[in-house]
């Protein structure tokens, strides 16, 4: 049997650590076995700190539980034909209650476990059991949507004293002499993981009456810093020099360390001087990593890590005692917020490109000229059609449609008109209106009979004179016609002669 399984805790004494989480899961528990029905609990902490042990001492107080493990598959199918049925179902004991265990909630993802987070949502609603889930993550955006309907308890590492005196207990118990200063590297080591301080303790004492610092050496030595935002946490509240450097033995990319600790500053400082020196900071570090890029030449990054490191902790005075909330970078949100836009931005830069005979780059410096000329709507008109762009495309310079001219057309008769004996044809609704009771004086009708009366001369006039020249064109053409007969006649009697 490992020494993990023999050692663990039997009762909510024995955990170590932890107090005020182990009396809220105890006043949980007691209140669910009273009747009161309660939230389900969320357990965050790093691994090794107790939330299956928590869970499982829980759970022996409870008829029965079902445990739902991380490497099993959860998807929303799955989830709901085990854990669903189970905390709708009465318990195969009597009418006690059963605890439902779901561990890793924070590791749902990718097509295996599509729709997991959802079918836990269901079953939060809907379900009548306890239900304990447990996470490492705290900042997984995973659980955004749990924390709002669970009671969250957040664990904390086992401190290294603690750890000390459980692993002298187990080595009393096992018959092993150990030397003090083995057991504390032991403890130091684990980073406050008690399930990893055991196990690592039985691998080098497990058969063997005595260990000693030779023994140190089989164990291979493990990584100070496990979660990304430990290392940003150790940057911003310390200010030991070896300890921030071994906080940035951490696999990430610069760019994203950079973007972390730029935005969690000034949650941590608080002093405009130190926020002013901790930014120049930040600066030369992307100043340096834009070089490292552009140049090809990584040993830049030793000064990008340098700087974004020991130089933001050390423009603090004093480190402050207090809690913050580290949060994930605001940049990457609203870069895929934005990526529409950005990609409609290259595409129109594509076309423009084309026809100016310059890069994406040189257009895109045009971006604000082109706003100030699709204003106007001939122009717009204009340029949307030399650059072939579409409406989604034109949007870009301007919020509202270009509008098409259309093309002259000549004005049809309406067929609901009459002929008129002065103005030509009107419509029915004119002849109404002219008909309809209209409140003139009677000096403005005589002007209006005037101008009528002038018009129809004009007309009139008009006409003879058409007819005049009419007639007389039509003379002219008689007196063409008879002289080209008698020439044709006096032609034909020349001909004959000459025959």
């Amino acid at each position: 049997m490992l020494w993990t399984g023999k050692y663990s805790p039997k009762n909510f004494d024995e955990v170590l650590g932890n107090v005020k989480i182990k009396d809220a899961i105890v006043e949980w528990t007691e209140e669910w076995l009273m009747g009161n029905t309660q939230n389900c609990l969320l357990l965050i902490g790093p691994a090794g700190t107790g939330k299956t042990t928590l869970a499982h001492l829980a759970a022996n107080e409870f008829s029965e539980y079902i445990e739902l493990n991380a490497s099993d598959k959860r998807s929303y199918d799955i989830i709901l034909n085990t854990i669903g049925e189970a905390s709708a179902s009465k318990s195969l004991f009597g009418d006690g209650l059963k605890l439902i265990i779901l561990d890793e909630v924070d590791g749902i993802h990718g097509t295996e476990d599509r729709g997991g987070t959802r079918a836990i949502s269901k079953i939060i609603k809907e379900g009548h059991h306890p239900l304990i889930m447990m996470a490492n993550d705290p900042y997984s955006k995973r659980l955004k949507s749990l924390k709002t309907k669970c009671n969250t308890l957040i664990l904390r590492k086992v401190h290294t004293n603690s750890i000390v005196a459980l692993l002298k207990r187990i080595c009393v118990k096992e018959g092993v002499e150990f030397e003090e200063h083995v057991i504390r590297n032991l403890a130091k080591s684990s980073n406050g993981d008690l399930r990893s301080a055991i196990n690592d303790l039985e691998v080098i004492a497990r058969g063997k009456t005595k260990i000693t610092s030779e023994d140190l050496e089989l164990l291979s030595k493990k990584d100070d810093i496990i979660n990304i935002f430990d290392s940003v946490r150790t940057v911003l509240k310390s200010k030991n020099p070896r300890r921030i450097k071994d906080a940035m033995k951490v696999e990430a990319e610069p760019s994203f360390l950079i973007e972390l600790i730029a935005e969690n500053i000034p949650r941590e400082y608080e002093k405009v001087d130190e926020l002013q020196k901790a930014y120049e900071m930040i600066s030369l570090a992307d100043i340096y990593l834009g070089r490292a890029f552009n140049t090809r030449v990584y040993s830049y990054w030793k000064y990008t890590y340098e700087l974004m490191s020991l130089g933001v902790a050390l423009s603090k005075e004093e480190t402050y005692r207090k809690f913050s909330r580290f949060t994930n970078s605001s940049i990457f949100a609203m870069l895929s917020k934005s990526r529409a836009k950005r990609d409609l931005k290259d595409k129109v830069a594509k076309k423009m490109g084309e026809k100016l005979h310059t890069s994406k780059k040189v257009v895109k410096e045009q971006f604000p000229y082109m706003e100030i000329m699709f204003q106007n709507d001939e122009t717009a008109y204009e340029l949307a059609t030399y650059y072939g762009l579409a409406d989604d495309e034109v949007k870009l310079f301007r919020s509202r449609k270009i509008k098409v001219k259309k093309s002259k057309t000549k004005k049809s008769v309406p067929k609901d008109s009459k002929p008129d004996s002065f103005n030509g044809f009107r419509s029915k609704s004119a002849t109404k209106k002219s008909d309809s009771p209209a409140k003139k004086t009677e000096k403005s009708l005589n002007e209006e009979n005037k101008v009528l009366k002038s018009e129809n001369k004009k007309k009139d006039k008009k006409r003879n004179n058409k007819k005049l020249s009419d007639t007389k064109s039509s003379v002219k053409s008689e007196d063409k016609e008879k002289k080209s007969d008698k020439n044709g006649k006096d032609n034909s009697q020349t001909s004959l002669f000459n025959f």
